[in-house]
């Protein structure tokens, strides 16, 4: 197993409120890992500093070889690596579907407009959305504005894909298209780290589940294996609930 992110005792707090205590896991090169948890557990805290929309405050996210939190570190060239999927989609709504797959590649990795908008088509047509390049997001569907943005996070192919309950803001009519553009996804030999409320899809997609309570992991392994035979009691009566 290659690893790609290594967690080591990652800490974050929000004044006195210690949200994460030492968390330690690793995302391989290929896996499809899931982080279940209830509501408050530090499932979205983690992936925000992951990807560093919130900093650690303390521990360290070895990426390549490097702890990415070293003040030495360029978090840009980091962050570029990292593909993000939004609750909320975060498109931006004066850019049609095509441009704000096309935006990022441009400024980021510098990209013509014509190759920028040849990878836009590719991964618009992957997810389904071919047909729609030229809408705004208002005119879409709230899971075809998941599906575009998660064309657009595709466009910057990067070396992991992050999710952060990606279905939670749709109506219930529309969770299963998205949830299947991912399960697509997920037997292409990506990268992906997904925080999800939904169980079927967790154990049906993921090599491995991470469950998090309470700031802490408090068990992990194979999917099935959790799911079917979990040892914790924590986990036990929280996989009760479904």
């Amino acid at each position: 197993m290659q690893p790609v992110i290594e967690i080591q005792h990652l800490k974050k707090s929000f004044g006195s409120h210690e949200v994460l205590k030492d968390i330690d896991f690793t995302v391989n090169k290929g896996e499809v890992v899931s982080i279940i948890g209830s509501s408050g557990s530090g499932k979205s805290t983690l992936l925000r500093c992951i990807n560093l929309l919130e900093k650690p405050t303390g521990g360290q996210i070895i990426y390549q070889g490097e702890n990415i939190l070293d003040d030495t570190h360029d978090m840009n060239a980091y962050r570029k690596n990292l593909g993000m999927v939004f609750q909320q989609f975060n498109l931006f709504n004066n850019h049609n579907a095509l441009g704000n797959c096309v935006i990022g590649q441009r400024k980021v990795l510098k990209r013509s407009k014509k190759e920028a908008e040849d990878v836009a088509m590719n991964y618009l047509r992957d997810v389904g959305m071919e047909q729609y390049i030229h809408a705004k997001p208002k005119h879409l569907s709230g899971g075809q504005k998941q599906r575009v943005a998660i064309a657009r996070a595709l466009a910057m192919e990067p070396d992991v894909l992050l999710f952060d309950e990606p279905t939670s803001a749709l109506d219930p009519e529309m969770v299963g298209e998205v949830l299947n553009v991912m399960k697509s996804l997920a037997h292409t030999g990506l990268t992906m780290l997904i925080v999800t409320h939904e169980m079927e899809f967790a154990r049906e997609v993921s090599d491995r589940i991470v469950f998090m309570d309470q700031g802490v992991i408090v068990e992990q392994g194979p999917a099935q294996q959790l799911f079917d035979n979990p040892t914790e009691e924590r986990t036990k009566a929280f996989l009760r609930r479904f």
